[in-house]
């Protein structure tokens, strides 16, 4: 049954940064909901917005990278994916779920890194969704597109914090991976599913 209440909104009435470098604002919050009790600890952060690219050649293949996720401490195969470039040189935005108006424009964002993780570019691009990457404890969004017709145009150009292979994979060697638990980024499966609808 939906409710179409308009009172489940919780009000944050006291915030402590635990950590705010220039990577991540790691909060702990105290909430009064709509009863009016007030709960304590609920975490959040702030990290800046990213996006992630599905992208193929012209032989059909899709371009996919394979890096070490400290996460769950293991290599990954995902598509190629990278933060939106901020102007003040924090990694993070206000906190408060407003976009940073000083950041790189995504679609920018989208062919500068997909130039430099893999060295190919592409004319023909698709914005498929902009969703929040983890709307529990992160206010930062996933901006998803899909590049065709990619062409390899240079070598790749790497953060210094980034080691990543390049690898092209057909459709059927994708759903593999995904289905044997070896594409294990959530936001870049959902990109997989939405670019094959």
């Amino acid at each position: 049954m939906i409710n179409d209440r308009d009172d489940l909104t919780w009000e944050e009435v006291r915030t402590e940064h635990i950590i705010q470098d220039k990577w991540i604002d790691f909060r702990r919050s105290a909430y009064r909901f709509p009863d009016g009790t007030v709960f304590e600890p609920y975490y959040s952060y702030s990290r800046r917005d990213y996006v992630v690219i599905v992208a193929s050649d012209c032989e059909g293949n899709y371009l996919c990278v394979r890096q070490f996720r400290q996460g769950i401490k293991e290599v990954t195969t995902e598509f190629p994916a990278g933060g939106i470039e901020p102007s003040d040189g924090l990694e993070y935005g206000t906190g408060d779920g407003k976009k940073n108006e000083l950041s790189e424009d995504a679609l920018d964002a989208a062919k500068r890194e997909l130039l430099e993780e893999t060295g190919y570019s592409s004319s023909d691009w698709t914005h498929l969704i902009t969703i929040p990457s983890n709307a529990t404890i992160g206010d930062n969004y996933a901006h998803v597109y899909r590049a065709k017709k990619c062409r390899k145009v240079s070598g790749q150009d790497l953060d210094e914090t980034e080691f990543l292979n390049v690898e092209l994979h057909t459709e059927q060697e994708i759903e593999e991976l995904i289905h044997t638990g070896k594409f294990q980024q959530a936001v870049h499966v959902m990109a997989w599913l939405l670019a094959r609808r």
